[in-house]
């Protein structure tokens, strides 16, 4: 349901087509959550359907520019302020590395080497971004923001525990002799 509530939020900007909210994904929302072309369509008549947005200019081609309503931006306030549900998580690095044990040390010692410098590559990326966006005073640039930094930390703290535990399966160590292991903050 939320690539519905993503396109709801970017016509709350204002109205666009399926081709510019294309763009919008590509260009804003890309490292949160992805959308082809081909899926955007068909939310976007779903969406007509249930009355949370209208097509506003026709234009030449076939062009339809999109407009949300006061039923989708309850919708969208709604999705916002409920409670996000309680899922498991899927996270296909961890899941790797819960197998390591069946590679040779090396191996597994590799994987969690290259694991750190893909985190450090996706934080060069996001830095990149952050000097490329103009931001503005805006709340939506602060939100946009605000979720790149969690991004940026996030990326940090992948690296750095990519290179602590390459670290552990290089010094031979086992599950009862752990070093260097940081207290948890929560």
């Amino acid at each position: 349901m939320s690539l519905r509530h993503a396109i709801l939020g970017l016509l709350a900007g204002g109205p666009a087509s399926g081709y510019e909210l294309t763009k919008q994904f590509d260009l804003s929302l890309a490292n949160v959550w992805s959308a082809r072309h081909s899926q955007i369509y068909p939310e976007l008549q779903k969406m007509a359907a249930a009355g949370w947005v209208v097509v506003g200019e026709e234009g030449a081609r076939g062009r339809k520019e999109y407009e949300i309503t006061a039923v989708g931006r309850a919708e969208l306030e709604r999705w916002l302020t409920s409670p996000l549900p309680e899922r498991t998580q899927r996270n296909e690095l961890l899941l790797r590395v819960f197998f390591l044990w069946t590679l040779r040390e090396e191996d597994a010692e590799r994987f969690l080497v290259d694991a750190a410098a893909r985190a450090r590559e996706i934080h060069a990326r996001l830095d990149a971004l952050d000097v490329a966006i103009p931001w503005d005073d805006t709340r939506s640039d602060l939100m946009g923001r605000l979720v790149l930094e969690q991004g940026l930390r996030v990326a940090t703290a992948i690296a750095d525990w990519a290179d602590w535990a390459a670290e552990q399966i290089s010094a031979g160590h086992d599950a009862l002799h752990l070093t260097d292991r940081s207290p948890t903050q929560l």
